[in-house]
């Protein structure tokens, strides 16, 4: 997955505009921090943005036995090392190495994690930007493959699908980049998408959850849609954006957009990235943030 670049006042921001730019969130973000924010003179003169490098999470495709002969041979290489290292090892004073290089971690040698934890719930930042547990901690990790993933979803989805007393087929596929996409088809399925496809986002979260649950929470990212809602929405979406764009170049003032989901901004930043004239940004906090269209 390619790396992206972002910047903002803060670290906050450009976090945020990495979602925005990625269309994920934020439990699926990778990142590291390049240059951390730093005041000028006056508060601008002389003053740097925050920087980032983040990526879309990679999924662990190893298999478990990989796995465990790996770990195996580190246990043995690390046993022997302390016998023979042990007074090596405290010849820097117990301190990292310093100097590496911003794609291992950030010009600071620190990833992006120590900022905003657990900020949404569930997960730390430390967590979110790949930060390695502390020594000692125990962290449980199952890697399933990706197909059996895939399995689950569908199993789950037509569960839910029945319990809502639908009838439907649904059906399952994998990407070019390992995301699982269930695809729920037909007739009369309005109440599974729900007004603004609630009831669809809820839907997709309750099958992610069941399928990290089952992955020691390093599952596949996953994707719902019913009806083929969503690429409609994405179509509609980028018309009603450039029409708005075009009421923005016309009398030259700013307008925004309801609150969206990640996905959804993704959608209008790329629908407006080649327009002349016109720029885009976000603003606010989830649930509540939106895409705001400026003039140039």
């Amino acid at each position: 997955m390619e790396w992206v670049e972002t910047t903002g006042r803060t670290l906050d921001e450009a976090v945020e505009a990495a979602l925005d730019q990625l269309g994920v969130s934020e439990e699926d973000l990778e990142y590291q921090v390049i240059d951390e924010p730093r005041a000028g003179l006056l508060g601008r003169l002389g003053g740097r943005e925050a920087r980032i490098r983040a990526r879309v999470k990679p999924i662990s495709r190893e298999k478990p036995g990989d796995r465990q002969r790996r770990e195996r041979r580190k246990g043995r290489a690390g046993s022997g090392a302390g016998r023979g290292d042990r007074g090596r090892a405290g010849g820097n004073g117990g301190r990292p190495k310093t100097g590496a290089p911003a794609g291992a971690g950030g010009s600071d040698g620190r990833s992006g994690g120590s900022r905003r934890r657990g900020r949404r719930g569930g997960r730390s930042r430390e967590q979110a930007a790949g930060t390695a547990p502390s020594e000692g901690a125990r962290v449980e990790q199952t890697d399933v493959p990706i197909e059996e993933q895939a399995e689950m979803a569908e199993s789950f989805t037509r569960g839910l699908v029945e319990a809502f007393g639908a009838t439907a087929s649904v059906e399952t596929r994998i990407d070019d980049e390992d995301t699982v996409l269930v695809d729920v088809s037909g007739e009369n399925l309005g109440l599974l998408v729900g007004p603004r496809g609630a009831t669809l986002a809820a839907m997709e979260e309750l099958v992610r959850t069941v399928v990290q649950r089952h992955t020691g929470g390093h599952g596949a990212r996953i994707n719902v849609d019913v009806g083929g809602y969503r690429s409609k929405r994405r179509e509609a979406l980028t018309d009603f954006s450039r029409d708005l764009a075009g009421k923005v170049l016309e009398t030259g003032q700013e307008q925004a957009l309801e609150p969206m989901s990640a996905a959804d901004r993704k959608v209008v930043h790329d629908a407006l990235a080649e327009m002349d004239g016109v720029i885009t940004g976000s603003e606010g906090e989830d649930p509540r943030r939106r895409v705001v269209i400026r003039p140039v």
